[in-house]
């Protein structure tokens, strides 16, 4: 079991944190995408929300390992919550309002919310570190 209040630190205060979702398919291919916004949704539960692209959406399959990177740069403190997908939610829809973008590559066109069970929560640092559970 998670500590809650590792996870409540985790999630607080983000607002210049490098927020991170590392998701692998199923031979084990990693997927490495940034997301905006984070919150603590529950009880060892978080959710991080963007409008992903499809290879996240498609590896977020819930019951599969995922981890979440929160990293302030500047001070080189974060944290890695690994756990596992409990969902996937679509929040928005773009439905092609813009025509001049139909002549650029598709971009993500659907905002999701995709919520973790934390199973763990370590130590992350750009410099040298152990991987230490908090």
């Amino acid at each position: 079991m998670v500590k809650e209040d590792v996870v409540d630190l985790a999630v607080k205060n983000v607002d210049n944190h490098l927020v991170l979702v590392l998701t692998a398919n199923d031979q084990g291919v990693p997927h490495l995408a940034a997301a905006d916004a984070i919150t603590k949704t529950g009880a060892g539960q978080i959710a991080v929300t963007q409008w992903f692209c499809p290879t996240t959406a498609e590896n977020a399959v819930s019951g599969k390992a995922v981890s979440v990177v929160v990293w302030d740069p500047a001070s080189d403190r974060g944290h890695q919550m690994i756990g596992r997908v409990a969902a996937i939610e679509e929040l928005a829809m773009l439905d092609g309002y813009q025509p001049e973008a139909n002549s650029k590559p598709p971009l993500p066109q659907v905002e999701r919310r995709l919520r973790v069970d934390v199973e763990q929560v370590l130590t992350f640092h750009k410099a040298p570190h152990s991987d230490v559970e908090e």
